[in-house]
């Protein structure tokens, strides 16, 4: 068993420090914080790469926003395409400012 400081077990997981920190606060990854500085367990830390494994015949993903399950079918994939495209933001012409271009008068007149 060996530990690592915030920088290394950022490295083993190939993520940003930062990232890893706020990840460890939330309690997403394993660590503990020993006085100043984090501390993580080589073993916990592939642990917690192993629990991200997703097997190659599950056909079922959890939505991280709502926390609930979507199940893929037969045209599950496609239709996963289809609902991002429709949720994408849209990708036309820009509306124009219709601003005049002239100065205002307020009332006097101009000859």
């Amino acid at each position: 068993m060996q530990t690592f400081n915030l920088d290394e077990a950022a490295a083993f997981l190939r993520i940003h420090p930062h990232t890893l920190e706020a990840k460890a606060r939330a309690g997403e990854v394993p660590g503990a914080k020993v006085g100043k500085c984090w501390v993580f367990i080589d073993d916990d830390l592939a642990d917690h790469i192993r629990s991200r494994y997703q097997g190659v015949d599950e056909r079922e993903e959890k939505c991280h926003s709502t926390s609930a399950a979507i199940s893929f079918g037969a045209n599950g994939r496609s239709a996963a395409k289809e609902l991002e495209k429709r949720l994408a933001r849209p990708t036309g012409k820009r509306h124009r400012n219709i601003t005049t271009a002239a100065a205002p008068t307020f009332g006097v007149k101009l000859n």
